[in-house]
């Protein structure tokens, strides 16, 4: 059984995380800024984040290599297409290794990457850029609350 002050579905966590690639380069941290807080289970994080989580307490850190499955995902080869070059406004400069806003069908901005540009149309990659990548996960728990209630999502 899980004790209320370790990290568990609903808690809510108060850490310093950081993200970084294999080779050493910083994806993401918050070790010299402000901690980071979230509930567990909020979507905050991807899911193998959270999971890495679980069961750790206040003043706990550790350091984990996470393969693509278990953080990103893999490339996946379908999200990878071409657009037309009239879908994107006429005075965007758009070049390899830009990052490009869209709105999905549900109404959320989705970032993708271009790949490749040509005069009539885009290569366009809407994967994670982090997605077949294997990751070092960092954390540090500041704090932990446990979950006010376990709603059934969690369970």
């Amino acid at each position: 059984m899980i004790h209320p002050s370790q990290i568990q579905p609903g808690s809510r966590v108060l850490l310093h995380l950081a993200i970084k690639l294999t080779n050493g380069t910083v994806a993401e941290s918050t070790f010299d800024a402000e901690p980071f807080e979230l509930i567990i289970g909020d979507g905050t994080l991807v899911q193998g984040l959270e999971v890495a989580l679980y069961g750790m307490r206040s003043g706990e850190k550790q350091s984990l290599t996470l393969a693509p499955e278990q953080a990103y995902g893999v490339h996946d080869p379908a999200a990878v297409g071409w657009l037309p070059r009239d879908q994107f406004p006429a005075d965007m400069q758009l070049q390899p290794g830009l990052l490009v806003g869209f709105v999905g069908a549900d109404g959320e901005e989705v970032a993708a990457l271009v790949i490749a540009v040509e005069d009539e149309q885009v290569q366009i990659d809407f994967n994670h850029p982090l997605a077949g990548k294997p990751i070092i996960f960092e954390s540090e728990i500041i704090s932990v609350e446990p979950p006010a209630e376990t709603p059934d999502e969690f369970m």
